[in-house]
């Protein structure tokens, strides 16, 4: 049961982490419906990294191009720039506020449910209110924009608010098409969710040893897999059909949890 357990949040944490619904959010409330004992959060950590390489081999081809690129050709250096200031905000507010976050809104149901529900009718509001698009390519996106984009990466350290929620909706604001502003989103969780993994990781070094490995295995090839798989049919999704029915999602899963805690008072 243990290792099914393990195979279901690592599914739970690759279907989730690039769609806007909040991954951090489903995998705290998926580990105490489960009662699962995480020390340290080092299983959380390191399937986290599963889907960080899903998305990484999904577009080896573009990092490639960048990574040669950057000595001599223009537009590669100019799309480093471009995620590396989105990167920086999100980078600032990590040292700054990381550890208040995760001690303090990590461990409040209520906090995670208003964030899905007012995550939802923002992400309803961006999808009618947002300009007429001007960048139709992600690796497009002007530097001032990219920016942007970045400082609403901010928010989505608070649980449920969601890293490609905040980022999706940001690029919409910005300017972006909505598949270009998903696609940004995937470019720039690559260093963002680097960043936190190490991060993460040094902090919970000392748990390390608690006995998890088989379980940490499982839960990082099944969230590997179920990222590689949900990221095209996902942006095909957005294409057709846009982001308001992962905006109702959130709310309507965000007025249940609120019932749920009202009902166990």
């Amino acid at each position: 049961m243990i290792l099914f357990t393990a195979a279901l949040l690592g599914v739970i944490q690759g279907l989730t982490e690039f769609l806007p619904v909040s991954s951090t959010a489903h995998l705290i409330l998926a580990e105490d419906w489960l009662h699962f004992s995480d020390p340290g959060g080092i299983f959380t950590v390191t399937i986290q990294l599963g889907s960080i390489l899903a998305v990484m081999w999904l577009y080896r081809q573009k990092l490639a191009t960048v990574l040669t690129g950057l000595p001599s050709d223009p537009d590669a250096r100019r799309f480093a720039t471009m995620i590396v200031v989105a990167f920086l905000p999100a980078l600032v507010a990590g040292v700054l506020f990381s550890s208040f976050v995760k001690r303090v809104l990590y461990a409040s149901p209520t906090v995670i449910a208003v964030a899905f529900i007012v995550g939802g009718i923002v992400m309803l509001m961006a999808e009618q209110l947002r300009p007429a698009p001007v960048v139709r390519q992600a690796d497009q996106t002007p530097v001032g924009k990219a920016f942007v984009i970045g400082c609403w990466q901010v928010m989505a350290l608070i649980p449920g608010v969601s890293r490609s929620g905040s980022t999706i909706v940001g690029g919409m604001l910005a300017g972006l098409e909505r598949s270009a502003a998903a696609e940004f989103s995937f470019f720039l969780a690559m260093p963002t969710m680097a960043g936190a993994f190490a991060h993460d990781l040094w902090k919970a070094r000392h748990d390390l040893g608690q006995g998890l490995g088989l379980e940490i295995a499982v839960g990082f090839v099944m969230a590997f897999i179920a990222s590689a798989l949900v990221v095209r049919p996902f942006m095909r999704f957005v294409g057709r059909s846009g982001f308001a029915p992962f905006a109702w999602y959130r709310i309507a899963a965000g007025v249940a949890l609120l019932a749920m805690v009202w009902m166990a008072r």
